[in-house]
């Protein structure tokens, strides 16, 4: 008599959770991991390193208060046009006060 080799049960069978649950439930409830190296010779530290990791939903994340990327021009095009509308600004007025000086400055050198 032989018996049939029982092969072991896919994974999402069986009443375990698949990875589409697990991320649902991370993104919808937020994970933190935060961690410090610190290196030391001697007894005086030469190094730390402080390492914060948030894993959400962007949603959750601003429940939480953590926008950041809204306004980083790298990650954000309101952002980055906001950042050039302000730079632009900022050269039109410096443009400005050259373009008063240079009369004074051609009046001045004038015998």
């Amino acid at each position: 008599m032989t018996t049939p080799s029982r092969l072991p049960e896919p994974y999402g069978q069986g009443g375990g959770a698949n990875l589409a649950d697990i991320l649902e439930r991370v993104l919808d409830k937020g994970v933190v991991i935060a961690g410090d190296i610190r290196i030391n010779l001697l007894d005086i530290e030469l190094l730390t390193i402080k390492l914060r990791l948030i894993v959400a939903s962007v949603d959750k994340a601003k429940e939480m208060g953590i926008d950041w990327w809204e306004s980083d021009p790298a990650l954000s095009s309101r952002a980055r046009r906001d950042e050039l509308a302000r730079e632009n600004a900022e050269l039109r007025e410096r443009l400005a006060r050259l373009e008063e000086l240079e009369p004074r400055r051609a009046q001045e050198e004038t015998p």
